[in-house]
């Protein structure tokens, strides 16, 4: 029996790595075969922006992906907050909105009715049911008549 020849198979990653090497027209070849984003086509080649533009945007783009990667959880904390703090955003503006008519309306009642012999808290009571649309307030006497 004789052995047959067997094919390192090192050997041969080896000769196809050195024959692409040697063959530069292949690799030049396959680098322009890449399309440009559309968005560089558009703006640099239709309408013919400087490259130096090009350039800066490129190493924004490179600044900014590398910016994400190194700093993911802050970035998720911080989108974490705004988000939490625009979702309360409207319940804080209603509050805020509803204290601001409640001091209004009482001072409004202090100011324009006779209000002997009411307390403090009838007074806030008067001034939240005007807020909400009541009609309380105008059974006090003006102290003008």
């Amino acid at each position: 029996m004789s052995k047959k020849e067997t094919a390192n198979p090192k050997e041969f990653r080896n000769q196809n790595h050195e024959d692409k090497k040697m063959n530069p027209y292949e690799n030049s070849k396959k680098k322009k075969d890449k399309y440009l984003p559309w968005w560089v086509e558009l703006l640099f080649v239709q309408i013919g922006l400087p490259d130096k533009l090009l350039v800066k945007i490129l190493k924004a783009k490179k600044n900014s992906s590398e910016f994400i990667k190194n700093e993911k959880k802050s970035l998720i904390t911080f989108l974490f907050l705004i988000t939490t703090l625009s979702y309360f955003y409207p319940v804080i503006k209603h509050a805020k909105n509803k204290l601001d008519c409640e001091a209004i309306a009482k001072n409004y009642i202090i100011k324009n009715k006779n209000i002997i012999g009411i307390n403090n808290r009838e007074i806030k009571m008067l001034s939240t049911n005007f807020c909400y649309g009541g009609e309380e307030i105008y059974e006090i006497e003006n102290l003008k008549n």
